[in-house]
C-alpha cells in the first residue's frame, strides 16, 4: 500500500514482503549479508616419523629405531619398474621403493636401497604397512577440539591393528 508525499507517515507490508519505501525516502538499503567466515589454510603433511619394531642394525653394530618417511611421488613408484632387480624379482619392489621415501633414520647419513635390503623382516613388513598409510589411505590421526572445554588433541581414526576399525 502506497500514500502520497504530501500526507503519509508510513507505510504497513504485511509479514514477510518486500519493505515498501514512500516516495521521496530514498533507496532501502539491502539487509546486511553475513560476514563470509575466515578461510583456514590447511598445510598438507608430507613427512610422517616412525619408529621401528626393532632397528636397523648398521656394521658397527648401532641399532637405529627412529626415522621419518615422506610421502611418496608418482616418480617415486614409477623408477623402481625400470630397475633390473625389480624386473628380475617383482617382490624386490617395496625394498627400492622404500630406499626413496625413508628421509632420516636413525644417524644414518644416507638411506637407500642397501640400507632397506638389511633390515629384519618384522622391521621391512612395519615400514611396507607404514608406507600405505600415509600414501594409499592417508594418516589415521585428526586433530580435534574438546567440546566441553576446547582443548585440542589428536584421536585416531583406523584401528592400526588387523581387526579393529
Amino acid at each position: 500500500m502506497r500514500r502520497s508525499a504530501a500526507g503519509a507517515a508510513t507505510a504497513v507490508a504485511a509479514p514477510g514482503a518486500e519493505p515498501v519505501a514512500e516516495v521521496g525516502a530514498g533507496p532501502i538499503p539491502a539487509p546486511a549479508a553475513p560476514a563470509p567466515a575466515p578461510a583456514v589454510r590447511q598445510t598438507l603433511r608430507t613427512e610422517f616419523p616412525f619408529q621401528l619394531p626393532r632397528g636397523y642394525v648398521d656394521e658397527s653394530g648401532t641399532v637405529h629405531q627412529d626415522g621419518v618417511m615422506r610421502l611418496a611421488t608418482a616418480r617415486d613408484e614409477l623408477v623402481p619398474l625400470r630397475d633390473v632387480r625389480v624386473q628380475e624379482n617383482p617382490a624386490y619392489l617395496s625394498v627400492v621403493l622404500l630406499g626413496r621415501v625413508i628421509t632420516r633414520l636413525g644417524s644414518v647419513p644416507m638411506v637407500h636401497d642397501g640400507i632397506v635390503e638389511n633390515m629384519f623382516a618384522s622391521d621391512l613388513a612395519f615400514l611396507q604397512d607404514f608406507y600405505r598409510q600415509i600414501n594409499a589411505e592417508g594418516h589415521t590421526r585428526a586433530a580435534v577440539q574438546c567440546p566441553h572445554c576446547a582443548e585440542p588433541f589428536e584421536v585416531e581414526l583406523g584401528g592400526s591393528r588387523l581387526g579393529e576399525s
